[in-house]
């Protein structure tokens, strides 16, 4: 991680040190980030030129903690109502 990135040594090794002692952190971390990423996909292709991420990370955080079910469900939800908006228009 030295040669890789730009962190301080003492970051990396409390990183490190974090992980050892409580390995499901890093696990949760990365479920989250690719379960966000999925939804930013799918939200991306539903809407087209009307997806904006800005707004999409709104939805995703409005909420505060929530399971990534409850954070699929809001940003399905979000996506079928920018649908009917688009088709209003």
């Amino acid at each position: 991680m030295l040669n890789n990135t730009g962190w301080a040594k003492v970051d990396i090794e409390n990183d490190i040190n974090r992980y050892i002692s409580w390995p499901a952190q890093a696990n949760a971390y990365m479920l989250g980030m690719l379960e966000i990423r999925r939804l930013r996909d799918f939200a991306e292709q539903e809407l087209a030129d009307n997806f904006d991420l800005s707004d999409f990370h709104d939805r995703v955080l409005e909420n505060g903690s929530m399971t990534l079910p409850m954070t699929e469900k809001a940003i399905l939800s979000w996506v079928a109502n920018k649908q009917s908006e688009a088709r209003m228009r």
